[in-house]
């Protein structure tokens, strides 16, 4: 019984670290601004999350065309970040739905689900460090994805924000 309890916080101690590794790397990064194709980005996350887990039924749609300037490795982190969580907080929903789009009017592009959501009177500790709005028994995680994709997104001039309810899912916009 110890011995299982001290694998297990071993093992939430190692992603602890490497959660707290790749944030300091977004931020020391150097930024190497080129044309990012964040549809083909997308649906490459999307079809190994898939193939990860063979199982899960989710539908989802990668708008064509996406394209920003920015740096590579940024972005990757991004899209890697929001949409595991949109996998991870979808995976209560027989239909689960994921989206990718944009708004091109407004140079906006975001990653939506409907899954767990939130509530938004928390939503200012969305972004911050070890700051969770769901039970780790109920949604295993660091509390450092959306940290880090704040500070990516931040570092190359742009902002996040997000909508959501509890129970209908969450949109996470970017520019």
């Amino acid at each position: 019984h110890y011995l299982e309890r001290i694998l297990a916080t071993a093992d939430t101690m190692a992603q602890l670290i490497e959660g707290l590794l790749a944030l300091a790397q977004v931020s020391q990064v150097q930024l190497i601004r080129a044309p990012v194709n964040l549809s083909e980005m997308a649906s490459e996350i999307l079809m190994r999350l898939q193939s990860e887990q063979p199982q899960r039924r989710v539908r989802w749609r990668v708008a064509p065309g996406l394209a920003v300037m920015g740096d590579l490795r940024l972005m990757r982190s991004v899209l890697e970040n929001l949409l595991g969580n949109a996998w991870k907080f979808s995976a209560r929903r027989e239909d689960a739905q994921i989206v990718v789009g944009a708004s091109h009017e407004r140079g906006e592009y975001f990653v939506q689900d409907n899954g767990a959501g939130f509530d938004m009177a928390y939503a200012d500790r969305l972004f911050g460090t070890f700051q969770r709005l769901h039970a780790d028994d109920e949604f295993p995680g660091t509390g450092i994805g959306l940290a880090t994709v704040a500070r990516a997104i931040s570092r190359q001039g742009g902002r996040i924000w997000a909508r959501s309810a509890p129970g209908e899912g969450a949109t996470f916009f970017f520019t």
